[in-house]
């Protein structure tokens, strides 16, 4: 193998984990996204439902602490997948690789 078709497949899977990286971290943010717009449109579909005041206090303060433990739970495994991103997207299209030349 020469160097330059070296260079090439380097720069092709290069290329290759990063679009498997923005997709992924779209669909992670599209699923934040989503979480709390659900999370606000059943505080608000449910509000009068709530027998109390206080009842309202505890949903409120509930459903932040499950927006804010989401979120961050989501936020820390997209730190790890750019910490890791060549090895794990690197392995996931060597075999995708080995599964594409496998079928023929």
């Amino acid at each position: 193998m020469d160097v330059t078709s070296t260079l090439n497949n380097n720069s092709n899977l290069t290329s290759r984990i990063e679009a498997m990286h923005r997709r992924d971290m779209a669909v992670a943010w599209a699923f934040v996204i989503g979480l709390w717009l659900a999370v606000i449109f059943v505080a608000m579909a449910t509000w009068n439902l709530a027998p109390n005041p206080t009842a309202r206090i505890v949903l409120l303060v509930s459903g932040s602490i499950v927006l804010l433990f989401n979120t961050a739970a989501i936020v820390a495994m997209l730190r790890h997948y750019r910490e890791d991103r060549d090895f794990m997207y690197g392995l996931d299209i060597k075999f995708l690789d080995a599964a594409r030349a496998a079928k023929g």
